[in-house]
């Protein structure tokens, strides 16, 4: 075994199936011998951030190795003037953003677990939190990428520069692949600034009616928060949480706007949140996105709320225990939660879910969930049109099919 090696534990299982061996490499090249070892040994290859979105995808139809990135973790490059950052792939988001703060920058990408999430996971998941409604997601923001191949050779795209065209696509097609296409080594991404103040308002026992209301009185407004967080209660309303951020004046006029909007004649609360409470209004979503045993995310048009709310939403949560679902409401993106109490019924439930959904032009995949339901709801749904050119993809990078094999849409 080469040094930086060792046997696997249980702890190395990806969705109960247990490697022989675990690479833990220090440095880029020590990644490329440990994926060049494995094509010459013909093994196949899992690779592992932070393990937080580990419940994404299938099983591993086959698994011999894993490699994880936690040792490479270092900023290569940072830019201030040209708002540019290059970084290993297994630094985690929350020491990265630490770092960039000492020049006043961020990267605008706000996923839950940002202790735990390293880059290179977020974007072989496409991880995003609710500031995607503002900055984009991954894709968005990252502008040059490397990689090793499948035969442990190193590639790159993009490059260091914001404006960059020339060779884009391959970043672009990095995000959301799993692993199943390379091992991602570094990153570059593009940068935006601290704002100066950010506020967060609170519209709580909103219907499903009044969210979409909201946000096309937002949009009427020509308002642009950086989040709206539309949080679900037991009653069967939502408590809307609408954050802006950026220079102070127009953070303030934004936020009177917003208030002058809402309030006048129609009886509604509106409340400037503190920071605490700002707080605790973000923690009740980022707990909800990452606790529970039962995790699933749902598309569909943001104007489907009303019926994605009663036909979807309630069903599938009245099968679960602690349930809980929070919406994107300007970008039409929902994650519904909890812990199946009798297994039949959730299964069921998502089964029901998926169908109505289809029928509204969205879909479901599950993020996370127990074995017994996983064996009968698929993760993914049914197979997307553009299967066939996903599979041809995957033949060109990696036609052993040792990355991830089955990981992926379609057993990709």
């Amino acid at each position: 075994m080469i040094p930086f090696s060792r046997p696997a534990a249980e702890g190395d299982a990806i969705l109960g199936v247990r490697p022989r061996i675990v690479y833990e490499p220090a440095t880029v090249e020590e990644a490329g011998r440990a994926v060049g070892d494995s094509a010459r040994e013909k093994r196949a290859l899992v690779f592992v951030g932070g393990g937080t979105d580990l419940g994404l995808g299938g099983a591993p139809a086959l698994l011999d190795a894993v490699v994880r990135t936690a040792r490479l973790d270092r900023i290569l490059e940072h830019a201030p003037s040209d708002q540019i950052v290059v970084v290993e792939a297994g630094i985690p988001l929350a020491r990265l953003q630490a770092a960039l703060a000492l020049d006043g920058q961020r990267l605008a990408l706000d996923p839950p677990d940002a202790q735990r999430k390293t880059l290179g996971g977020i974007i072989a998941a496409n991880a995003y939190g609710p500031r995607r409604a503002r900055f984009g997601s991954v894709r968005d923001l990252l502008i040059g990428i490397s990689f090793l191949r499948a035969d442990g050779a190193a590639a790159r795209g993009g490059g260091k520069v914001v404006k960059n065209v020339a060779g884009f696509d391959l970043p672009k097609l990095m995000v959301g692949s799993l692993g199943t296409l390379g091992l991602i080594t570094t990153a570059t991404f593009r940068l935006h600034p601290l704002p100066d103040e950010d506020v967060t308002l609170l519209l709580p026992g909103r219907t499903a009616a009044g969210v979409r209301a909201l946000v096309a009185a937002l949009r009427e407004a020509q308002l642009e928060p950086a989040s709206v967080i539309a949080a679900w209660r037991r009653d069967g309303r939502f408590d809307i949480g609408v954050s802006f951020e950026g220079f102070r004046a127009g953070v303030a006029e934004q936020r009177d706007r917003l208030a002058r909007l809402v309030l006048p004649g129609t009886g509604s609360a509106c409340e400037i949140l503190d920071a605490a409470a700002a707080a605790a209004f973000r923690a009740r979503h980022d707990a909800l996105r990452t606790a529970p045993e039962l995790r699933a995310k749902v598309a569909a048009l943001r104007t489907h709320i009303e019926p994605i709310t009663a036909d979807v939403v309630a069903p599938l949560l009245d099968s679960l225990e602690n349930p809980g679902f929070v919406w994107y409401a300007t970008l039409g993106l929902g994650f519904l939660s909890g812990t199946p109490g009798d297994g039949g019924a959730t299964v069921r439930a998502l089964h029901a879910a998926r169908a109505r959904l289809a029928g509204l032009g969205g879909t479901l995949t599950l993020e996370a969930s127990p074995a017994e339901i996983r064996a009968h709801v698929p993760v993914w749904g049914e197979k997307p049109v553009a299967l066939p050119l996903m599979k041809a993809v995957k033949e060109r990078l990696d036609p052993e099919r040792r990355l991830a094999p089955g990981r992926f849409l379609g057993g990709i």
